[in-house]
């Protein structure tokens, strides 16, 4: 028997955090990883004020200790004063992953021209994928429609589990050499 496939799931956002609105970007990815994975897996949902501390220890946890393979973010991307989702997340990672945030932001570009203000980005922290996304749900879906094909492999290459995805949501690319492992 193999162990559940965990995801974190991080709101980052003083309002939803105070009870203020209703936190829409942690479901949001939610119902997207559900249509997108044909996996069993299980949600590790997090909600936490825009203060770096706290998304770093939020960060961790999801990786350390609940050992999350994919650890997702939404929210605190932008250029406000309050938006430090990147600053918390490159400073727990092991590897950062430029290509995540160039490939979020050249798709946004294509719906709306304050894409160019997104800080979204990626890195290792372990055995994990921390992934930032915006905390628009339609912004969500986009960029995860666009970096996701890479996620499965990505997550082999750091001896995670092994992801296989609804190929009518999302095709995962896997080099031919890579294998499914026997089990």
């Amino acid at each position: 028997m193999t162990d559940m496939i965990r995801i974190g799931i991080v709101t980052v956002s003083d309002r939803a955090s105070r009870g203020e609105y209703e936190d829409q970007g942690g479901p949001a990815i939610h119902e997207w990883l559900d249509k997108a994975l044909i996996n069993e897996w299980e949600a590790v949902a997090r909600l936490v004020p825009d203060e770096q501390n706290e998304v770093e220890l939020a960060l961790k946890a999801l990786a350390d200790n609940e050992r999350c393979c994919l650890v997702v973010t939404t929210g605190g991307t932008g250029p406000a004063p309050r938006d430090i989702t990147p600053e918390a997340t490159e400073a727990v990672c092991d590897k950062i992953l430029d290509g995540f945030g160039e490939q979020m932001r050249a798709v946004s570009l294509q719906y709306v021209p304050t894409a160019i203000l997104s800080r979204q980005m990626a890195g290792i922290r372990g055995r994990s994928l921390l992934i930032n996304l915006p905390g628009k749900p339609s912004a969500i879906a986009d960029c995860l429609n666009a970096v996701f094909p890479a996620v499965p492999y990505c997550i082999d290459l750091i001896e995670g589990p092994y992801l296989e995805t609804d190929e009518g949501v999302v095709k995962a690319f896997r080099p031919k050499h890579a294998k499914k492992p026997a089990g």
